[in-house]
């Protein structure tokens, strides 16, 4: 591979600034957990890196079939990374169907790294190859180097008296040990990763560190010519501090947890699951002492309906799901929109309609959290850029919730929440407090008290059930301005909808100005994008701005309300370009708000934008 360094100082090759790995296999193969552990190494490696899990939606497909191939991509370095990168160096697949699923993304001149135990004649007609592609010359344009990795795990694992089966299971730390000898990575955290895992399997344990070190003293002793040469990947500087590696799904949980912190509150969690958002509750519910209850509901009804309660008796109420499920919870969100309780809603957005890509990723759900309830029912959405932005972006919805009193809807993809980046922790005490204040007493002197009365934000009072002297109603059904009675005269309708509106917008006037994420403001171009699509249009403008384009990055994390200052800073560029994985849906949002001719480019085939595909919209954009 032209990529990597030979080990004597005479043929090193200039080292590269970043390497992308993809592991692909069954998905009985442990492709995930080989990337995960290989993931943790480049971490205490000092690398920069970014990740891109990619697996089936079948619980468990066809052993070798192409619908049932896993993968797990890593680009990793000595510099900044923003994606999990465009093409893979180096492409580890361990079946037929692993190779011929994943070899067009393979860089010319790239490293396969193919077991030939698994191209049998069974294993390539699964496949569909006529030939097998190792032995007829089809792999010509890249470097391939092929060895019986089946066989060497059995073979290093005997002694634990595994049979051929169970001894197979080992194959993923066989070429895990394989690749850490390549990046010049240290096997002692996966070894004691196994102790601890199968610590009361200690054979099985044992058996996994014997591939382990076998497919690293592979990479030691193997006299092999040509591609296959140890690499070191210098550490990214980065600013002293406590750093960890942090999927999305992580990330969201620790930052709902803060920001119930942060106000002072027990956190009520009510989910059901769904990909990808099932991992969500499997993080809260191991921080129950952090004052978080987690409850498995019989469906997505029922656990917002959960969450909504929770509120209702003065804790935060959290809901997440994924598209169908948030469809499902429609009337529901319109239920704490016009009792007016403060509710989080994470969105895990997936590929399509109806059930869809379940496993893969997607922006299609943005019409859906702006726009997608019955009646006029306003609430704030907000999308998270990365993995570690999750943290930041689910402390600002659990502050927008309890301080106007709203719903929020908070924006991830398949993307986001299943990738992992190096995350600086940061210091607690660095985040501004905003306790809630419950209504205690009466606000209505001579009267009942009114819950509908409404504050400076247009929030109205929060009050416990149960509260002395402080009985009062709310509910589904249209409420008195103030009073919280049953109402239906239109006028009283006209101005509860006009202040369920309004508090919404004035959100915008309290963001702070929209800035430029990259670039100048003002120009030919500035290319817009909100969530997960920060990294390719990040290092896209970047290699476009080094060319000397004419181009700036906007990014936005506050996608209703927009910050105030939208329009004015757009129109200062010549055109407008909007990325999305979804047909357009943000670029209309502008085009609806903001009054500007916004072009859409969009992509949805469940895989995330390449920075080549960008780079070369930018430069047609340019050009027109």
């Amino acid at each position: 591979m032209a990529t990597l360094a030979a080990d004597k100082p005479a043929a090193v090759a200039p080292t590269p600034e970043a390497v992308v790995v993809r592991f692909a296999g069954d998905s009985g193969d442990g492709m995930q957990l080989t990337g995960g552990q290989f993931t943790l190494s480049t971490a205490l490696a000092g690398n920069d890196l970014a990740t891109f899990p990619d697996f089936p939606a079948e619980i468990r497909a066809p052993q070798g079939t192409l619908f049932g191939v896993s993968a797990f991509q890593i680009n990793f370095g000595s510099r900044e990374i923003n994606t999990a990168g465009d093409a893979p160096d180096v492409l580890m697949a361990m079946n037929p169907a692993a190779l011929k699923v994943n070899l067009d993304a393979l860089k010319p001149g790239g490293l396969i790294i193919a077991d030939t135990g698994e191209f049998t004649k069974r294993n390539l007609d699964k496949a569909k190859y006529d030939s097998n592609p190792i032995e007829d010359g089809s792999l010509a344009k890249w470097d391939v180097l092929a060895f019986d990795i089946s066989a060497l795990t059995i073979e290093a694992v005997k002694e634990f008296g595994l049979g051929n089966k169970d001894a197979l299971r080992c194959k993923n730390m066989w070429t895990l040990g394989l690749a850490l000898w390549m990046f010049d990575r240290d096997r002692q955290p996966i070894v004691d990763w196994l102790n601890a895992k199968f610590a009361k399997s200690p054979e099985i344990a044992g058996a996994n560190i014997a591939a382990l070190n076998a497919g690293h003293a592979y990479g030691e002793t193997a006299e092999i010519s040509g591609p296959l040469k140890k690499l070191h990947i210098d550490p990214w500087p980065t600013p002293p501090g406590l750093y960890r590696t942090i999927t999305g799904a992580e990330a969201v949980s620790l930052g709902l947890v803060a920001g119930a912190q942060l106000a002072g509150l027990p956190m009520f969690f009510g989910g059901y699951p769904i990909t990808p958002a099932s991992a969500i509750l499997h993080h809260l519910a191991r921080l129950k002492e952090f004052g978080v209850t987690t409850f498995q509901a019989e469906d997505e009804i029922a656990a917002i309906c959960a969450a909504i309660g929770a509120s209702y008796a003065g804790q935060l109420g959290v809901t997440s799901s994924s598209g169908p499920g948030i469809a499902l919870k429609g009337e529901a969100m319109g239920l704490a929109i016009i009792t007016e309780l403060p509710l989080v809603i994470v969105n895990s957005q997936r590929g399509g309609p109806s059930t869809g890509l379940p496993t893969k990723t997607e922006q299609s759900d943005l019409y859906q959290a702006v726009y997608g309830r019955n009646g006029d029912a306003p609430l704030p959405v907000i999308a998270a850029r990365s993995p570690a932005d999750v943290f930041e972006c689910a402390i600002e919805a659990c502050r927008i919730a309890v301080q106007y009193m709203t719903p929020v809807i908070l924006l991830t993809d398949g993307y986001v929440a299943n990738a992992a980046e190096p995350w600086k922790v940061p210091d607690p005490n660095s985040f501004e407090p905003f306790p809630v204040s419950f209504q205690t007493e009466n606000n209505n002197e001579g009267g009942h008290v009114l819950p509908y009365k409404r504050d400076e934000k247009g929030a109205r009072p929060w009050i416990k059930p149960g509260t002395p002297e402080l009985m009062h109603r709310i509910g589904g059904i249209e409420k008195h301005d103030g009073t919280g009675n049953i109402d239906y005269d239109p006028a009283n309708h006209q101005a509860m909808t006009d202040a369920r509106k309004a508090k919404i917008d004035g959100i915008a006037k309290e963001l702070g100005p929209q800035g430029v994420t990259l670039g100048e403001e003002g120009g030919k171009l500035a290319v817009v994008g909100w969530g997960s699509t920060f990294g390719p249009i990040r290092r896209a403008v970047d290699n476009c701005r080094k060319k000397g384009m004419d181009v700036s990055h906007i990014h936005f994390r506050h996608v209703w309300p927009l910050p105030a200052n939208s329009g004015e800073l757009l129109r200062k560029y010549d055109k407008v370009l909007v990325p999305e994985m979804n047909t357009g849906q943000f670029k209309t949002v502008l085009r609806d708000q903001l009054l500007i001719d916004a072009k859409p480019f969009n992509k949805v085939s469940g895989q995330p934008f390449k920075i080549a595909e960008l780079e070369a919209a930018i430069e047609k954009m340019l050009e027109e």
